[in-house]
Formats: C-alpha cells, sequence, structure tokens
C-alpha cells in the first residue's frame, strides 16, 4: 500500500514546526538577527529540509507573516462578535490585533527595537492588506482597498510606536481612524 497519501500532511507538519522555530528564533534573536541555520537548529532539521519547505529566507518569513495573519484575523473576528456599532467593531478588531501581537513574544519581536524594517515587511503583506480588505467590505471596490491599506498601516504604527496605555489607543482610533475607515 503506497504512503503517497500521507505526503501534504507530513509537508504541512513540517511547514507547521519549522514556522514555529522560526518564531522562537525570532523572539530570541530578532527577525533579522535569525539566519535559516538557526531556524534549522530550532526545528532540529538541516538547512537543506528548510529549504525542502520553503525557497529562501524570505518566502519562509512571508508564510510566517501570512500564517499569523490569518490567526490574528480570526481573534479579531471573535473578539466583535456580538458588537453591532460599526465603529466600535472596527476599534475593537484593531485593539484585539494590537494586543495579540503584543502578547506572543514571536509576533512582537516584529516591533521591537530596531525592527522597523521588520514591520515595514508586513505591512507589505497581500494576505493581511486582503484580510483588512475583507473585513472591510467589498474586495473590489477601491476605496474599501484604499481604506484597508491605511488600517494596516495605522495598526502597524500602534504596534512600532504604542500609545500612552490602552484607552490612550482606544481614543486615538475612535477619534481619528473611525470617521475614515467607517464609512
Amino acid at each position: 500500500m503506497s504512503r503517497v497519501w500521507l505526503a501534504d500532511e507530513r509537508a504541512a507538519t513540517a511547514t507547521g514546526h519549522i514556522l514555529d522555530a522560526a518564531g522562537r528564533c525570532f523572539a530570541a534573536n530578532g527577525v533579522r538577527g535569525t539566519s535559516i541555520a538557526d531556524i534549522a537548529r530550532a526545528a532540529g532539521c538541516s538547512r537543506p529540509t528548510v529549504y525542502r519547505y520553503f525557497a529562501d529566507r524570505d518566502a519562509l518569513v512571508t508564510a510566517f507573516v501570512h500564517r499569523a495573519a490569518r490567526t490574528l484575523a480570526a481573534e479579531a473576528l471573535a473578539a466583535v462578535g456580538s458588537i453591532d456599532d460599526p465603529g466600535e467593531v472596527l476599534v475593537t478588531a484593531v485593539l484585539a490585533v494590537v494586543d495579540g501581537v503584543r502578547a506572543d513574544p514571536m509576533l512582537a519581536a516584529w516591533f521591537g527595537e530596531g525592527a522597523a524594517g521588520d514591520a515595514g515587511e508586513a505591512a507589505s503583506s497581500l494576505v493581511i492588506e486582503s484580510l483588512a480588505t475583507a473585513f472591510l467590505g467589498d474586495p473590489a471596490d477601491d476605496d474599501v482597498r484604499a481604506r484597508a491599506r491605511w488600517l494596516v498601516r495605522i495598526t502597524l504604527s500602534l504596534l512600532a510606536a504604542p500609545g500612552r496605555d490602552a484607552d490612550d489607543e482606544r481614543r486615538q482610533l475612535e477619534r481619528f481612524v473611525v470617521p475614515v475607515v467607517v464609512r
């Protein structure tokens, strides 16, 4: 009996294991301070094994960002589940994402001191932009896509340059972001 039918499952497991190891390395060494060799060592595999699943370091970093973005989007949707007011939905979702990143050392490493370029990499993610666009409305609408890109930049700026406290961040979102993004 052939075991080829397990190949996809094994590849997904291996990919997840490597991405988990990458996250641990990012938390310990920073994103830019982490090499493929570091990730392979943390994953308990060789560099060629990492390259079997990821074409290069950029592909691995992109996969890490996309996986984290999907997880954070699901958490944000859960946080806004019973809220009816569109402005409050937006503020609650953004703060849920911000809190989720700050609470996870593997994600917080992207926004620590000297990590501005790392945050920029996250900002250019098409998955993050697509998730924000879907959250705001019709992905075919140019205005919705533009507001989604802006919302991503605002969220990343809260992570890179936090407000005084949670109440300050909430007030800033309510005053300056909700009037522009919620229509």
